[in-house]
Formats: structure tokens, C-alpha cells, sequence
């Protein structure tokens, strides 16, 4: 189910009444109703998947309640292998089957041997990349003994499956969402209006800057071969807003919903298209994911200690990682190799955490230096989105050949203002608001009802007028 839907538009008021006016009166039915609901939701899409949801959430919920009852560190340790193996071997199969059988197939043709083997029509399940991580912190934090197991099993399936992020995040941590099933929840109209403004803002960051981005980028990237530079140029910045308004529009949407329901999620997005340098920008782009690599992988490999060589060897593994988790193709690791070449020379040098809070947080505008670092930043990011949306390795390097070329000044040779301009009044508004957990976080400084109705008003009226004719899906369903 879209949250750009219908379907939604119906769902969410019909889930409203029932968790806020029916089922108030009982935690327990409460998160009863978050777990039907939330299958309902999911298989919208495909009620075959709901099973896979249904096995990784018993076997985690096992596996917790078995590892605090054990003391025998290499028991301990099967167990969290034994988490470990169902939820990887699930996302691997699902996932990565074809890719590494096609490519073990490829190697082997090198050598002059080929072996015939047919790859299997496998549909990837919405969100598993995302619902598995997240259980998978589950059970790392009862083995490292972070976190208690819940006997729950009602709390603890509605944080496995809880409907706003489970198909495309956040990506929850079991010490920050899991206890929140357990306390008794109370309608905040405060709250519930402030969620509603963020799903606003996030259905116009989809629908209007993503969606409308899409047509012109899926245009240019699909026939890059018949554009000159500058139009590249075009496509790859009309793909660099699509993702974000897209992905940062989904999260939006996700916290906005939650709060509605009385939970808090963590912000995803932090403006990253205001970063100074690369580090920054990946401490604010899919924060959720980024610490999820930084706390169970990065860290246990020994992060920034250790010699140069670990170092270095840490960079590339993460952003490797974080790329193949995105896509079983070698464009993902590609852009996530690119950005560890980006992110070493900080590294090396030590500089990696010199931008840490809000940019010009005392003034209107950026300073001379910080707006060139920001542009320098947004180059480079716009350069490695093109591994990201080129369909191989070698159309990204035939679309960057493109953009290097003498046609780099010429005249673009498609120029849609009107979507120019949206994108100009968008950043506006984000840069006004980057202090902000979301654009429009800013309206509740004020005690003025007026001043909020009107800019949701506005906000909704925009979206009306200017939303996409195509339907998109949300990119980061496919991951």
C-alpha cells in the first residue's frame, strides 16, 4: 500500500478511529490493532510475504527469550548466529541469489568454462532490507546485553511490523522503539497535528518534487545517448532531488503517521543537501541506515583506530556494504566505493568531524566559505548518484563521458522551468527550516493556529496543483 494512495487516504483514518476511540482502553489491544493493521498493510502488496515477516519475528522473539536465559558465551553465540543466518539467509536468497549466480557464471566463462544454470523469477519482498535490520539489532543488543528480551510477543510483532516505517524505515533500534509499545499512550493534539503537517510536507516532497524530478531524469538517464552535457548535467540534478524527495518525503510521511499514533521515531534526513563535506553529508542522508552500519559493523571492525591500513580498509568495507545493501548490482557498490574515496581523504587527515551542528546557525546565509564547501559537496554527490540510477556500470561511464564533454556548455536541450522553480521554492523553504527535525518543524514555535492552518493550506493547495500525472512508486521499495 502507497502512502501516495487511496488506499492510504482510507486505511489511516479507519486505523485512527479504531486505535484512538475503540481500542484505548487497552495497551494490549492497542498493539493488537498496530499488528493487524500492519499486516493488512503490508499485504496489500502481497499477503505470500507476510509469512516471512511473520518466521523472522518469531524466530528473533525465541532467540531473545533463549539468550537471556543462557550463560555459556559459545551457546550465546550459536544463538545469535542462529538470528543472524534466517534473517541474512532470507535478504541473501531473495535478494542476491541471481546476482551471484549470474556473476559465479561469468567467472567461471573467463577461464573458458561455461556452465549452464537458469537464475530463478524471484520477487524481492517490499521492505526486507529494512524489517530485517531491524530485528537483527534486536537480537545483537540482548547478546551484547544492552537490552532485556520482551515476553510480549503482541509488543514486540508490532515493532517488527509497525506499518509506518516497515517497508522503507527509519530503521528502528529495539532500545528506542520497542519500549514505546509497552507504556500506555494518550491522544496529544499537539502532537497528532504536528504529525499530520510532516506527512503533508512529505506527500508534497513525493509527489511534487520527486514524482515531477522522475519524468525528466527517467527521460534524460533512458536516452542519455541523444542529450548533450548540459542536459546530463539536468538528468543527474533532476535525479539527485527525485531520491531525496522521495526517500526523505517516505520518512516524513513514516514519523509524521507514527506521531499521529503517539510514537517517535528518529529523524532519517537532516537537510543533507546543505553538508559541508561528505562526512557530513553521510550524518545526515539515511541517518538510520548509516548508524545501523556505523554501531554493528563499522565500530566492531575497529573504526578510525588502529593503523592507517585498517583505517582505510574500515572505509571501503562500510560504504561497500551500504552500497550492496541498496541493490544486488555493481553500480550500488560502485557509488558506495566512490563515496569511501570521497569520505578517506577526511578520514586521513583527521577532518571528518569538523562539521558537527547546524550550518550558519547564526545567520540567514551561509558564509563564502561554507557556501562553496556546500556546492563543492553537492557536485560530488550529484556525480555519484549517476552510479546509483545508471542501469550498468558502463552507462554510467558513457553518461559521465557525456557530461565531460565539449557539449557541457552548450544550451540544455530540455529546460523545464516550472519544475526548476519548485525545486528553487522547495530549498528555500528546507534552508529556512534546516533547524528544524523537518521543514516545517519551525511552526511550532508558534502559538499562532492561523499561521499553521494556513501554511498546511498552502502546502496542500501546491501539492494539488502541481503533483505529478505518473504515479511513482517510492524508490526505496525495491531495496
Amino acid at each position: 500500500m502507497l502512502f501516495n494512495s487511496l488506499d492510504f487516504a482510507i486505511f489511516l483514518p479507519v486505523v485512527f478511529i479504531l486505535y484512538w476511540f475503540i481500542t484505548n482502553k487497552s495497551l494490549k489491544l492497542q498493539n493488537l490493532l498496530i499488528v493487524i493493521a500492519s499486516y493488512f498493510f503490508y499485504g496489500w502488496w502481497d499477503w505470500r510475504f507476510l509469512s516471512l515477516i511473520l518466521f523472522s519475528t518469531l524466530v528473533d522473539y525465541s532467540v531473545g527469550i533463549a539468550l537471556s536465559k543462557q550463560s555459556n558465551e559459545a551457546k550465546r553465540l550459536v544463538l545469535l548466529w542462529v538470528s543472524i543466518v534466517v534473517n541474512l539467509g532470507f535478504l541473501g536468497f531473495f535478494k542476491y541469489y541471481n546476482f551471484f549466480l549470474e556473476n559465479f557464471m561469468t567467472a567461471f566463462s573467463f577461464f573458458g568454462t561455461e556452465i549452464k544454470s537458469n537464475s530463478l523469477d524471484i520477487i524481492l519482498p517490499v521492505g526486507i532490507s529494512f524489517y530485517t535490520f531491524q530485528t537483527l539489532s534486536y537480537t545483537i543488543d540482548i547478546y551484547k546485553r544492552r537490552l532485556e528480551p520482551t515476553k510480549d510477543l503482541i509488543a514486540f510483532s508490532a515493532f517488527v511490523s509497525f506499518f509506518p516505517q516497515l517497508v522503507a524505515g527509519p530503521i528502528e533500534r529495539a532500545t528506542a522503539l520497542l519500549p514505546q509499545f509497552y507504556k500506555k499512550r494518550t491522544f496529544d493534539y499537539a502532537k497528532a497535528s504536528d504529525g499530520a503537517r510532516q506527512i503533508i510536507w512529505g506527500l508534497f516532497k513525493k509527489m511534487v518534487i520527486a514524482d515531477n524530478c522522475a519524468e525528466y531524469a527517467n527521460q534524460i538517464f533512458n536516452n542519455s545517448a541523444d542529450f548533450n552535457g548540459s542536459t546530463l548535467v539536468l538528468g543527474a540534478v533532476f535525479f539527485t532531488f527525485q531520491i531525496y524527495g522521495d526517500f526523505s518525503g517516505y520518512s516524513d510521511i513514516a514519523i509524521g503517521t507514527s506521531r499521529i499514533f503517539g510514537f517517535d521515531l528518529k529523524q532519517n534526513f537532516a537537510f543533507p543537501y546543505f553538508s559541508r563535506d561528505i562526512a557530513e553529508f553521510w550524518r545526515r542522508w539515511h541517518i538510520s541506515l548509516s548508524t545501523w552500519f556505523r554501531d554493528y559493523l563499522y565500530i566492531p571492525l575497529g573504526g578510525s583506530r588502529g593503523s592507517t591500513w585498517l583505517k582505510v580498509r574500515n572505509t571501503f568495507v562500510i560504504f561497500i556494504v551500504s552500497g550492496f545493501w541498496h541493490g544486488a548490482s555493481w553500480t550500488f557498490i560502485a557509488w558506495g566505493a566512490l563515496n569511501a574515496l570521497y569520505f578517506l581523504p577526511l578520514l586521513l587527515r583527521k577532518k571528518n568531524r569538523v562539521y558537527l551542528g547546524p550550518i550558519a546557525t547564526k545567520y540567514s546565509f551561509p558564509s563564502f566559505k561554507e557556501g562553496i564547501n556546500m556546492l563543492i559537496t553537492f557536485i560530488l554527490t550529484v556525480l555519484a548518484w549517476v552510479f546509483f540510477r545508471a542501469e550498468s556500470i558502463e552507462h554510467a561511464a558513457t553518461y559521465l563521458s557525456g557530461i565531460f564533454s565539449g557539449t557541457l556548455f552548450d544550451k540544455p536541450e530540455l529546460l523545464p522551468w516550472e519544475i526548476i522553480i519548485l525545486i528553487v521554492l522547495f530549498m528555500s523553504v528546507e534552508w529556512f527550516g534546516r533547524n528544524g527535525l523537518y521543514a516545517l518543524d519551525g511552526l511550532n514555535k508558534t502559538n499562532s493556529s492561523v499561521l499553521k492552518i494556513t501554511i498546511s493550506f498552502i502546502v496542500i493547495i501546491v501539492t494539488i496543483l502541481y503533483m505529478s500525472n505518473t504515479e511513482q512508486e517510492f524508490i526505496y521499495f525495491q531495496f
